[in-house]
């Protein structure tokens, strides 16, 4: 654990909601800008209650922002996604911006620990008519992924994955994800950047659950950038969003 870990301190989550979680150093120029003008306008209706219900939850810091989902939605549009997979739901934000993005027939398999977070954004889904495509397992991640590799037909079968979920375990994730979404598909990672704690010293003033995630998120970018079976491309959207396309 690095020396200056205090465990008194808050995390540098706190305070953050889907309209100010960015790396711009401009508020003005995220906010006001880029959110009012390319991203706030083309949000659908539904998706804008559940931001808004999502950020006046306890646990509001945990959301994906508009601009995230909306990225989420465009590289579903444009790889012609039909079957994805989310590990972690939260309220659902991402999920129904999935959900919109795929077609009518296409189908997410959502992942979740806490099936009461869902609840809470599953009447929005259902609102917007795209229930039917979502497919909510709840428990830990890798266990609902072992069941998913468990059936060969699943192996290759998923076009792109989302992960917004514990840090710490995206490399284990990283393993079961390349069996199951097929070659030229694509693997998104959420929180990449951990709100820039991946570039401070280790005696920063931060508390000692940052240095630990900051940690493993370093692990993590340096082992996507080696690895030999994903294409990376690393983006400052929101607090960091690394896209991987599996080549081999």
């Amino acid at each position: 654990m690095a020396t200056g870990g205090d465990s008194s301190m808050p995390n540098v989550q706190s305070n953050i909601f889907s309209t100010n979680k960015t790396l711009l150093r401009s508020k003005t120029l995220y906010k006001q800008y880029v959110l009012e003008t390319t991203v706030l306008p083309n949000e659908p209706e539904s998706m804008r209650e559940l931001r808004i219900l999502t950020d006046n939850h306890e646990m509001g810091d945990m959301a994906s922002p508009a601009d995230e989902a909306q990225l989420l939605r465009m590289l579903i549009k444009l790889t012609g996604a039909k079957t994805t997979i989310e590990v972690g739901v939260y309220t659902g934000y991402s999920l129904l911006a999935t959900a919109l993005a795929l077609p009518d027939a296409g189908k997410v398999v959502a992942i979740d620990t806490n099936p009461e977070y869902y609840e809470l954004g599953r009447p929005f889904i259902e609102k917007a008519g795209v229930a039917h495509k979502v497919d909510f397992r709840a428990g830990l991640a890798h266990e609902r992924l072992n069941e998913l590799l468990a059936d060969e037909a699943n192996q290759g079968a998923f076009d792109l994955a989302f992960v917004d979920a514990d840090k710490t375990s995206y490399g284990r994730y990283h393993e079961q994800l390349l069996r199951l979404v097929r070659v030229g598909g694509v693997l998104v990672y959420d929180n990449t950047l951990w709100f820039g704690t991946v570039v401070l010293p280790p005696d920063a003033p931060i508390s000692e659950e940052d240095h630990r995630i900051a940690a493993a998120v370093r692990d993590l970018n340096a082992s996507l950038a080696a690895d030999g079976r994903v294409e990376v491309c690393q983006l400052t959207v929101a607090d960091g969003v690394t896209i991987c396309r599996r080549i081999v």
